[in-house]
C-alpha cells in the first residue's frame, strides 16, 4: 500500500503562484509515475502534469508554460510550483502515485487540498 499526503493548498489571488506538495509513504518502491489532478465544482477530475520514474513530464495544456511539476525521489515527494494562477484553476488538486504494471498498474490518491484562485 501506499499513502499519500499533500500540503500547499491555499487562497491566492489571480497571477500569484502557489506550490503543492505530496509526499509518498509506504510500500514506495511500486511507485512509476506521480502527478497531480484536479477536480472542480461539478466538473470531471483531470489531469494537471505527472511525472514518470525516468524524468520524463506530461502536462495539461492548460498547465504548459504556468505550473512544473518536480519530483524528490529521495524524499518520494512531488511537487507543483503553480505560477500565473487564474481564477479557472480553482480546484481541490489530488496527489496520485501509479504503480508499476508488474505490480498491478494501481492509483493512488491523497485526500486532496483545496486551491482557491480569488479574480
Amino acid at each position: 500500500q501506499v499513502q499519500l499526503v499533500e500540503s500547499g493548498g491555499g487562497l491566492v489571488q489571480a497571477g500569484g503562484s502557489l506550490r503543492l506538495s505530496c509526499v509518498a509513504s509506504g510500500t514506495t518502491s511500486v511507485i512509476n509515475s506521480m502527478g497531480w489532478y484536479r477536480q472542480a465544482p461539478g466538473k470531471q477530475r483531470e489531469l494537471v502534469a505527472y511525472e514518470s520514474s525516468g524524468g520524463s513530464t506530461n502536462y495539461a495544456d492548460s498547465a504548459k508554460g504556468r505550473f512544473t511539476i518536480s519530483r524528490d525521489n529521495a524524499k518520494n515527494t512531488v511537487y507543483l510550483q503553480m505560477n500565473s494562477l487564474k481564477p479557472d484553476d480553482t480546484a481541490v488538486y489530488y496527489c496520485n502515485a501509479r504503480s508499476y504494471i508488474l505490480y498491478g498498474g494501481f492509483d493512488y490518491w491523497g485526500q486532496g487540498t483545496q486551491v482557491t484562485v480569488s479574480s
